[in-house]
């Protein structure tokens, strides 16, 4: 870890350069045109820093992805980063790459480039000091966790099935760069209301008000949130009626769920597919499924962070926390297959906000992090 901890170091400058590059290479997670040119590029700088073997999985209607092998053997690890961001094409000209008294500022630094990078040079710097590891790392950049993975999901989840562990490079938690150790799963509905409209003036009693309906339904879905034990149900977005002398024959709801435990966001689902009409005249449809499941703290988990935590500690200098998170990522599409590291990347704050900053005198030791997790679960073959 030494002579690798030295690399990392000689190439610091190298790796904000390319965090430089990749921030001022936009990518909207619905702008393909952008998506792909990034996703040729992060193949050639694979290719570069890294070697080994990069192939581009062409998608029709969103960004493609990239996938990326290194060193060989019977068993993978997988590393994970997204790039697309949640920044329209332009927001470049107003919030452009800096580096200001050792804090980088710029559109996805943070969520979630800074942590790519990082991971491309942790790659570089083993391949530099000649280490060779028992096991293949694939690394597979997806461009549309942004938007839920409407098209990596299965990809993610297939080289998950393959892999013995998964780490993945979205931001540490807090400026304390905390490890996620726990993600909440995921559910997304929409609930759509029928009643029968009539005149709210002339005979209101000949009418049943969808809206009323959707109202005492918000209220029932509000009542099961439980913050002790961190299910939470939220209506984010209503829409229904057609005008104010009318009573509504029309009303929808868009409703997130979120659980700690793939068996209560199960429940939680059964529960919401299930729902009934609560007064007569009613009919009432729900669509919608669990997006992702929960990224729960399991034995494995928490071994994984423990040796995380020792590696930090005793053989680059420095202290890591454990967090949890109500927040989505890839991790909680490999979680299901394969024991699963999460929040590995930058070190900062200000995800999807406009002060969103990473701090880079942490990149060297993060870098350093995910090295050592790599020798420590890969194994180097033997002579090296």
């Amino acid at each position: 870890m030494k002579k690798v901890i030295e690399q990392i170091e000689k190439n610091h400058e190298s790796m904000l350069d390319y965090l430089k590059q990749i921030v001022e290479h936009e990518s909207y997670s619905t702008d393909k045109e952008k998506l792909d040119v990034l996703a040729e590029w992060l193949s050639e700088a694979f290719k570069e820093l890294v070697g080994g073997t990069t192939s581009i999985i062409k998608i029709e209607k969103y960004g493609n992805h990239v996938r990326c092998e290194w060193g060989e053997g019977p068993n993978q690890i997988l590393i994970l980063s997204h790039f697309d961001t949640v920044w329209p094409i332009g927001t470049l000209k107003n919030n452009p790459f800096r580096i200001e008294d050792g804090v980088a500022k710029g559109p996805g630094v943070f969520d979630m480039k800074g942590g790519l990078v990082q991971g491309l040079f942790a790659l570089k710097a083993l391949r530099e000091t000649g280490i060779q590891l028992n096991k293949k790392i694939v690394f597979f950049f997806d461009s549309d966790e942004e938007i839920g993975n409407p098209t990596s999901k299965s990809f993610i989840e297939e080289e998950a099935k393959k892999s013995d562990y998964v780490f993945v490079l979205e931001p540490g938690m807090t400026l304390e760069g905390g490890i996620k150790t726990s993600r909440k799963g995921v559910g997304v509905y929409k609930l759509e209301i029928t009643g029968i409209p009539a005149h709210s003036g002339i005979d209101p009693e000949k009418g049943v008000s969808a809206i009323d309906e959707l109202a005492k339904q918000i209220v029932k879905l509000h009542e099961v949130t439980n913050f002790s034990t961190g299910t939470t149900i939220n209506v984010g977005k209503i829409s229904g009626g057609s005008a104010t002398n009318v009573m509504a024959e029309k009303a929808t709801a868009d409703i997130d769920v979120r659980a700690k435990t793939a068996s209560e966001l199960k429940k939680i689902h059964e529960m919401i597919m299930n729902l009934k009409p609560i007064k007569d005249n009613i009919l009432l449809k729900v669509t919608g499924e669990i997006n992702r499941m929960p990224l729960e703290r399991t034995d494995s988990v928490i071994s994984m962070f423990g040796t995380a935590q020792m590696i930090a500690k005793k053989q680059i200098g420095f202290d890591l926390v454990e967090k949890e998170t109500g927040g989505g990522s890839d991790g909680n599409l490999t979680a299901p297959f394969a024991p699963t590291l999460d929040g590995l990347g930058a070190v900062g704050d200000g995800a999807h906000a406009n002060h969103e900053h990473l701090l880079v005198n942490h990149m060297n030791e993060r870098c350093a992090l995910l090295a050592g997790l790599l020798i420590e679960y890969a194994g180097i073959k033997k002579g090296e």
